[in-house]
């Protein structure tokens, strides 16, 4: 969806979406609220890939005196990108579970496995 048209569905211009995408403005939880029933999914959608230091950082945590340093989870763990989630999500559609074990069996192959 082009930020026109996200523009168009949440009443806002353009610039105003590329001013959120940049991070140059804050996310409010009821723009939030309708960006989730634009995009058509859940509001917790958008942390589900949250770093775990970010989550470290989080207000709460720091009011609570909480944050660390070393953080459990390096960010380049494979198991916190979008990526990962969006191909486990995909192999999870195909219905026929012996298609989805050939699948298993090429993505091993491919990346050297056994």
């Amino acid at each position: 969806m082009s930020q026109e048209k996200l523009g168009e569905c949440l009443g806002l211009t353009f610039q105003q979406v590329q001013k959120y995408e940049r991070g140059a403005n804050r996310v409010g939880a009821s723009r939030l609220f309708d960006l989730s029933r634009v995009l058509d999914v859940r509001v917790g959608y958008f942390f589900e890939e949250i770093s775990a230091t970010a989550q470290a950082a989080s207000p709460v945590e720091v009011i609570r005196g909480n944050v660390t340093k070393s953080v459990d989870i390096p960010d380049d763990d494979p198991m916190t990108k979008r990526e990962t989630l969006e191909l486990v999500r995909a192999y999870f559609t195909i219905s026929d579970p012996r298609v989805r074990d050939q699948v298993l069996a090429m993505a091993k192959a491919l990346g050297g496995a056994k």
